[in-house]
């Protein structure tokens, strides 16, 4: 995977010349956001956190995602935050898509290059910095961490994605495969955060349709992937926001590969309301 390559944006502000219409769609099964709206004035600043900036791509709605929160940050050199996370009950993962970024996990400083992945559990004392002098880019996916009794929580850990083989789907030839950073099984672990592969010319062959909710965010080529009832184009740097059981599939034209982050949850019951134990 050493020739793996990350989009991250970059901000700016389209010229008064240029056209309004763009790729961005909202409706009641899925959301696109494509890269281009990820522009200077729509990014938002985060309390503790200094030199930086946030496009914050998804947030819990009611009746849509309910799960999670997914960013993009933006450090400049010199700036981080010793105080990242305010609400003790949120695990994390971060993603690096461009710069190094130093992450400190109760004590223990890893440096983390593009491909870099951390899972961080609720409660756990953390805090990154930008020691170089150019910005660092990465995904930070938030989740209230739901407990269960007699299941412990699981550790923090810090990886980089090019020393995990991708685990080929059945029956697709290798074409199609999933990085996993923990194991499907690992009950400990109530969300998956993947990276999804696609050589040119693979299919998701049909249109699922299921209880995770999912947050996509395309790293690498280009595809079109089918919304609901909508065939939709997207390309490195777009978002796509899908709600439980909005039918999903895709097509990967090339030429390179399609690769994608991939946020689902997992292992845990439905949610009863007030009802829930």
């Amino acid at each position: 995977m050493s020739n793996a390559s990350y989009y991250a944006p970059k901000g700016g502000l389209p010229k008064q010349t240029e056209l309004l219409t763009g790729r961005a769609v909202f409706t009641d099964a899925y959301a696109v956001i494509p890269k281009g709206t990820m522009q200077d004035i729509v990014t938002s600043n985060l309390p503790f956190w200094e030199k930086t900036r946030a496009w914050i791509l998804a947030r819990p709605l009611s009746g849509f995602a309910e799960t999670f929160s997914q960013y993009i940050l933006e450090v400049s050199p010199d700036g981080g935050s010793n105080k990242p996370e305010l609400n003790d009950q949120a695990e994390a993962v971060l993603f690096v898509v461009e710069g190094e970024l130093s992450l400190t996990i109760s004590g223990v400083l890893h440096t983390m290059k593009p491909g870099g992945y951390a899972f961080i559990p609720p409660a756990q004392d953390w805090n990154v910095k930008n020691y170089t002098g150019e910005p660092v880019r990465f995904h930070w996916v938030r989740k209230a961490y739901e407990v269960v009794d007699g299941i412990d929580l699981p550790e923090a850990f810090v990886v980089n994605e090019q020393d995990i083989a991708p685990t080929p789907m059945a029956h697709t030839d290798g074409k199609w495969a999933t990085t996993r950073f923990v194991s499907p099984d690992d009950m400990r672990h109530d969300m998956h955060v993947t990276i999804v592969t696609f050589e040119p010319g693979a299919v998701i062959p049909f249109a699922e349709t299921h209880v995770m909710e999912h947050g996509l965010y395309v790293l690498e080529g280009k595809a079109v992937y089918r919304l609901n009832q909508d065939w939709v184009e997207v390309e490195e740097g777009d978002f796509m926001w899908l709600r439980a059981f909005c039918p999903q599939a895709c097509y990967a034209g090339g030429p390179g590969k399609f690769r994608y982050l991939l946020y689902k949850d997992v292992n845990r019951h439905a949610q009863l309301g007030s009802f829930q134990k």
